[in-house]
């Protein structure tokens, strides 16, 4: 009996110092279990009642469309993943509030210059969905992998609550999850840079990483460094 104990000590040391040393691969928690139904609804229920992204973005829209993207969360962590994501999430919808940019109809989103997917004159490039995707170079590529027509019916994004998901992911693996192991900060100036870092617009910034904080703690991961752009 000695024995077997000193085994299985032995084998227990020898799987933690090959963990430890990146050998033993650590089976990653499922998403569903981090986004639970309090975490998704907390965010949700803070949006008006009159809002329309209440009836349209779901924890179960959201996972459908992240069984899509095996990358989510594949770097520098699942859970601070989901935080960074739902951070941004929540300032661009207004706590899910907003499927459509305000005033986004009234406003030019089509490059010309971008010959590869030409806008069509009688439709709108505007924000829409949960990471507001906006231009015509985004919703053209976006409609090519995820299989609808970006450039011709760009409205989907704000009728497909499966879609609108899809493209947030979409754009967050292609444009953010690469450099979310640089920090937070760098997940900003991948999504609204231009605009809001290096002192464009200070107070929505640091909006975002309020809410980034506050869901590192709720999802219990230290939210790293370099907050800021």
């Amino acid at each position: 009996m000695v024995f077997l104990n000193m085994t299985k000590g032995l084998l227990a040391a020898i799987v933690l110092a090959g963990i430890l040393a990146g050998s033993v691969p650590v089976k990653a928690q499922p998403l569903a279990d981090i986004l639970t139904p309090a975490f998704f609804n907390g965010i949700l229920d803070q949006a008006d009642p009159s809002c329309e992204g209440r009836n349209f973005y779901s924890r179960d829209t959201f996972l459908k469309a992240a069984d899509s993207f095996p990358q989510f969360g594949s770097v520098d962590g699942i859970r601070r993943e989901v935080a960074a994501l739902f951070a941004h999430v929540t300032h661009e919808t207004g706590h899910f509030c907003f499927i459509e940019e305000i005033g986004g109809a009234t406003r030019d989103y089509c490059d010309e210059t971008v010959t590869q997917y030409p806008c069509n004159p009688d439709r709108g490039y505007y924000g829409r969905g949960p990471i507001q995707l906006s231009w015509n170079f985004n919703y053209g590529p976006a409609g090519d992998s995820i299989g609808f027509d970006g450039l011709n019916s760009p409205e989907t994004v704000a009728t497909d609550p499966v879609i609108s998901f899809k493209t947030a992911l979409w754009y967050w693996v292609n444009f953010v999850h690469p450099v979310i192991g640089q920090g937070f900060g760098a997940t900003i100036r991948a999504i609204n840079g231009a605009i809001e870092c290096d002192g464009g617009n200070p107070d929505t910034v640091q909006a975002r990483v309020n809410y980034y904080t506050q869901y590192c703690n709720q999802l219990g991961v230290d939210p790293g460094q370099n907050l800021t752009c």
